[in-house]
């Protein structure tokens, strides 16, 4: 697991996997470049990262969707599962 503080942000180490995979998530349709990568992808980084979708902003939508319904660890136990998820692919 990977070691982060409920006071912390989510601590993405930028491997751009998720950002790769975009077509597992119909959510993400339009930043698709056709190929299941983001069209904004840049080598591992993100060109337009202060500008990303809320959707690509996990502590955000943490407080403004899921805080309710479960733990800031639960929330990112899960994230960080479904990194490790794709790291494995």
């Amino acid at each position: 697991m990977q070691e982060w503080s409920l006071n912390k942000m989510f601590k993405c180490d930028k491997c751009g996997k998720c950002c790769r995979r975009l077509t597992a998530y119909s959510l993400f349709k339009e930043l698709d470049d056709s190929t299941g990568k983001c069209k904004f992808l840049d080598g591992n980084l993100c060109s337009i990262y202060n500008d990303r979708p809320l959707y690509c902003r996990i502590d955000e939508c943490y407080e403004l969707f899921f805080k309710e319904i479960m733990s800031k660890e639960k929330y990112y136990e899960l994230n960080y599962s479904a990194c490790k998820v794709l790291k494995e692919e």
